[in-house]
């Protein structure tokens, strides 16, 4: 399932649905929600979907194919709603602000999506794939190389960006805020300050 919108305005999917596979799906989806607002993503699994939607375990998996495939689902309205917000939205988030300034807003507006659908993050991101190779990662990755080539960084820009991508992973962030209590504000500054001294530009005071 590839959530990277094709153009502004678009949404994801891979064409029309039949209106019984469409109610299904919208049913399996809301019996999910529930279950995440009762018991945490952590607590969800495909036995209790099952059992809440009134259906065999079997079709979740024809549905959703795994677990972690689950929680993307869920999460792929948010994920839409972000990638179109850095890819066509305002600057400095989307074009039109200098690259420096749209990576320092790329990792500030990461890090407030972590903190709103972190435990749905976490679960999607359960197996290696997911967590590296699935479209909206990949997205992310490329996004951080090309703004940090736009800014002037020419030392393998792509694995400078997999190392910067690694500071917004989901269990990172909710560890050091949950136990070691550390702010948003702190995560967003630090995050600014690395990537600028990475860019090689001045940080502000």
């Amino acid at each position: 399932m590839s959530l990277i919108p094709i153009r502004p305005g678009s949404s994801p999917g891979s064409g029309a649905e039949r209106s019984d596979a469409a109610r299904n799906r919208e049913l399996l989806l809301c019996a999910a929600r529930q279950l995440v607002e009762e018991c945490g993503a952590d607590g969800v699994t495909m036995d209790k979907l099952a059992e809440r939607a009134g259906v065999g375990k079997g079709t979740v998996f024809r549905r959703f194919g795994s677990r972690a495939g689950l929680m993307m689902t869920l999460l792929s309205d948010a994920e839409a709603e972000f990638q179109g917000r850095f890819m066509f939205g305002p600057p400095p988030l989307g074009p039109g602000a200098p690259p420096l300034e749209r990576l320092i807003a790329f990792g500030a507006e990461r890090i407030r999506y972590v903190l709103e659908y972190g435990e749905l993050a976490r679960a999607a991101e359960a197996s290696l794939h997911n967590r590296f190779e699935a479209p909206p990662a990949v997205l992310w990755h490329r996004h951080i190389e090309h703004l940090l080539r736009s800014a002037g960084f020419d030392a393998d820009p792509w694995l400078m960006a997999m190392s910067l991508s690694a500071t917004l992973d989901p269990d990172r962030l909710l560890h050091a805020v949950r136990v070691q209590h550390v702010s948003q504000e702190r995560l967003e500054e630090s995050w600014r300050q690395l990537v600028t001294r990475v860019a090689g530009g001045t940080v502000a005071p």
